[in-house]
């Protein structure tokens, strides 16, 4: 995004356990590109941040969802190079479809959220939090 920012972007982050492993992207773009980080993206306008939370999830991964809780809100203006970003972040649970990298995910990757490599933005900080309840 290349426009002069005036205000915070809304975003959205899932945290999704497949056979206890944490469903992760491998980013296909910058910035960040080739990294882990949790699914999501950004909340279109007039759109909630539940209903962006699963569509972004559907859309990267291939898995439906449904949210459990919040995990969190998550505003650090230098969280995103790109601008500041706001991101509420979200547990789900899958409820059906197939994991398939789609959209701006390169690949799917199953972390053991116990053992997490360097991710993208401040995701391992999102998922310690989320370990944390």
């Amino acid at each position: 995004m290349t426009t002069v920012q005036r205000h915070p972007w809304v975003t959205v982050d899932g945290l999704i356990l497949k056979d206890a492993r944490l469903v992760a992207v491998v980013r296909r773009n910058p910035p960040f590109r080739g990294m882990p980080a949790l699914p999501g993206g950004f909340v279109e306008l007039g759109e909630t941040v539940e209903s962006a939370v699963v569509r972004e999830v559907r859309e990267e991964t291939g898995l439906e969802t449904r949210i459990l809780r919040l995990v969190g809100v998550y505003s650090d203006p230098q969280r995103d190079p790109r601008g500041h970003t706001i991101s509420a972040a979200y547990a789900l649970e899958a409820t059906g479809g197939e994991l398939q990298a789609a959209s701006d995910a390169k690949e799917i990757v199953l972390l053991d959220p116990d053992r997490l490599p360097p991710m993208a933005f401040d995701h391992a900080t999102i998922v310690a939090d989320w370990r944390k309840a």
